[in-house]
């Protein structure tokens, strides 16, 4: 089994359990005092593209927009819980974080023992995702605009086709501890943008928008099939393993869940 999907079954453990409504809470009520973080924002050119979910003929499309080019570091959001005290890891309501919110941090203000500031911030909630995005004047990217910049490699606007592309992606998944390197040492892929694969998993805004049922207020999601491999059979590319793997991951969660290898960037409108 791929050590990628060790987390996955630590989400879909949390997602059996819980008893909590997949529907989120709101959280306007926090307040958060705005930040400036030092990272470039790349312009991604949108256009139509072909889902990893979806019938054959699906084209959904992506307007242009602006993306971090990397992922949201350790010492960013150090920062913005420092600015953001609602958010540290003893203030936290649990509504909008589990209990394994900033788990590694050792209190509120240190980062954990070992860890570089410029590796990736990880043990966040979506809804903390989504505070640190508004704080710095930005928003999660949404599933579509994160998997469409997603299809690139190196040199390719859609790479999806070539067999090395999912081959790579697979490597990188197995890697254990990726989540602990830095930022921004690896190639950026055709669009400028910095570690898609190969340190975490990424927060969308609308993470579970695919996988649940019509009527979100069932707490159900429609996926039982997603689980084995069959299921894959009914996506446009089930050759694309990986993307399954990162569907597969999304369905599991919900919007508190915090997991040891999950992160974020942030995005824009144009």
């Amino acid at each position: 089994m791929l050590w990628g999907f060790f987390f996955f079954l630590v989400s879909c453990s949390k997602a059996e359990t819980s008893s909590e409504s997949t529907r989120t809470p709101s959280s306007s009520h926090l307040q958060e005092e705005s930040i400036s973080p030092k990272v470039k924002m790349i312009t991604i050119k949108g256009d139509f593209y072909q889902p990893f979910y979806g019938e054959d003929s699906t084209l959904v499309k992506v307007e242009d927009f602006l993306l971090d080019e990397r992922p949201v570091t350790h010492e960013e959001y150090l920062e913005f819980v420092k600015k953001n005290p609602q958010w540290r890891k003893s203030n936290v309501q649990r509504l909008f974080a589990d209990d394994t919110y900033l788990r590694d941090w050792p209190s509120d203000l240190a980062l954990p023992k070992g860890t570089h500031p410029d590796s990736p911030v990880v043990f966040v909630s979506w809804f903390a995702a989504r505070a640190y995005a508004k704080s710095a004047g930005k928003r999660l990217p949404t599933l579509d605009e994160w998997e469409y910049v997603a299809m690139a490699n190196e040199t390719m606007k859609n790479a999806r086709r070539e067999p090395s592309y999912s081959e790579t992606l697979i490597n990188l998944y197995n890697q254990k501890n990726r989540e602990k390197g830095r930022v921004m040492q690896s190639k950026a892929n055709y669009h400028g943008a910095y570690n898609l694969f190969d340190l975490v998993w990424e927060w969308t805004d609308d993470f579970n928008s695919i996988m649940t049922t019509s009527d979100s207020r069932t707490t159900e999601f429609d996926d039982k099939g997603l689980y084995c491999a069959v299921g894959a059979t009914s996506t446009t590319d089930a050759l694309n393993y990986a993307a399954y793997m990162r569907y597969a991951l999304r369905s599991s969660l919900k919007a508190n869940f915090t997991v040891a290898n999950l992160g974020f960037r942030c995005a824009k409108d144009l």
